[in-house]
């Protein structure tokens, strides 16, 4: 499920655009609006996807660390899991403090 960062509403994995408020996923989904956090931040050298442990095979596959400019698109039409993709983003930074 994706969720809205407008509205709130969740929408199928497959969904383009907000059932609620019709924003566009692809630019307004919570995952895709911490992906542009994550890639407008200078500190951010890499990004990791990252799984649940009862993900489906599909999602396992996609787990590891990814340059910027190779990061796979989440979520990710594959996954098999009664909730759809639980993939999440989250930064890998070389130096913690300044």
């Amino acid at each position: 499920m994706q969720t809205c960062s407008r509205c709130y509403t969740q929408s199928p994995d497959h969904a383009i655009f907000c059932s609620g408020c019709q924003s566009d996923l692809r630019d307004y989904s919570n995952t895709s609006v911490v992906l542009k956090e994550l890639l407008d931040n200078p500190r951010v050298k890499k990004i990791r996807v990252s799984v649940y442990q009862d993900a489906c095979p599909e999602c396992h596959s996609r787990q590891g660390t990814y340059e910027k400019d190779r990061i796979p698109h989440l979520p990710h039409a594959g996954c098999s899991h009664a909730e759809g993709c639980r993939c999440y983003y989250e930064p890998f930074l070389e130096t913690l403090y300044p």
